[in-house]
């Protein structure tokens, strides 16, 4: 196919003000099939496609996510007609999280570096002291190591509320308002990652529940969104996390329900993961796809 005259697939890995308005007319001047029409239903999911990981600059970059995001474009412009809805995540945070530096010092008032992993027995001797929510921390710690199979890793700043690396890819931006114009139909957003006391990998829950909040358990609205869709496509970053985890909590929830697993797609082409966890990522998926996920690429076929 011949591709929007404003699309420069050189432009994928830039900052630029992204020109919705010309995106959004193009997309209304070349289509005229409202997807309220749609029949099967498409959904594409995008998962936290985001400057912070996808550009080379960034402040948590992934490698390979620059063409991963590229083929996420084409794919959303060559399949315009068929794709129903497009939703994307938004990691989000502020420099008060269990997961930065600040929340944990040393005996000697010294912050843990970025890449430190804390762990339950360094936390019940001693070793790392919160600077808040002591009794939360320490239980939070422990949670994760039993209920999650995984250790408190500390990030560097990444996905800050009020920044540009918090916002969407803007080649990627534009693809979504012109299937919006092309489509007649409102993309969706989904804000995650903003509770202090908790990581929060999945799209759809927290890595531990945090009781009283709205937010800080599964989104079973989301899930049951998903359920109006015949097929269901997922890319983003990073394979190893946020992706991973999210396709862990979907299929966890729809584990009964085959023929809803069965919907779903893994664009295996459009998603990379951070450097030194590959193998187990892989192994990981190659589960998933037991399970009844099936992985596709990009050019692929619809279907």
């Amino acid at each position: 196919m011949t591709f929007p005259d404003f699309y420069n697939p050189s432009l994928i890995g830039t900052r630029y003000e992204p020109d919705f308005a010309r995106a959004y007319q193009t997309g209304l001047d070349a289509y005229q099939k409202p997807s309220s029409d749609d029949s099967p239903r498409v959904l594409l999911w995008l998962i936290d496609a985001q400057i912070d990981f996808v550009f080379a600059d960034g402040r948590l970059a992934v490698s390979g996510a620059v063409e991963d995001t590229r083929r996420t474009v084409e794919f959303i412009y060559r399949n315009t007609p068929q794709i129903t809805h497009i939703t994307a995540s938004l990691d989000t945070h502020l420099p008060s999280h269990i997961f930065f530096a600040g929340w944990w010092q040393d005996a000697n008032g010294a912050h843990p570096a970025p890449y430190t992993v804390i762990t339950a027995e360094q936390v019940a001797r001693g070793d790392w002291l919160p600077t808040q929510l002591p009794d939360w921390s320490r239980e939070y710690v422990s949670t994760l190591e039993q209920i999650g199979k995984k250790q408190l890793m500390i990030w560097p700043f990444h996905c800050m509320e009020g920044t540009t690396g918090r916002a969407l890819v803007p080649a990627l931006s534009e693809a979504i308002q012109y299937h919006s114009g092309a489509r007649h139909d409102a993309p969706t957003y989904l804000t995650k990652g903003t509770i202090p006391q908790t990581e929060f990998y999945s799209v759809v829950e927290p890595e531990v529940k945090v009781p009283g909040r709205p937010d800080g358990t599964l989104n079973l609205q989301f899930l049951e969104f998903l359920v109006e869709f015949d097929l269901i496509y997922i890319a983003g970053q990073a394979r190893s996390h946020c992706v991973l985890e999210t396709m862990r909590s979907t299929l966890r929830h729809f584990a009964n329900r085959p023929q809803l697993v069965g919907r779903l797609r893994f664009l295996d082409d459009c998603t990379s993961s951070i450097v030194g966890f590959e193998e187990s990522t892989n192994a990981q998926i190659a589960e998933f796809v037991r399970e009844g996920i099936r992985l596709v690429k990009a050019a692929d076929a619809i279907g």
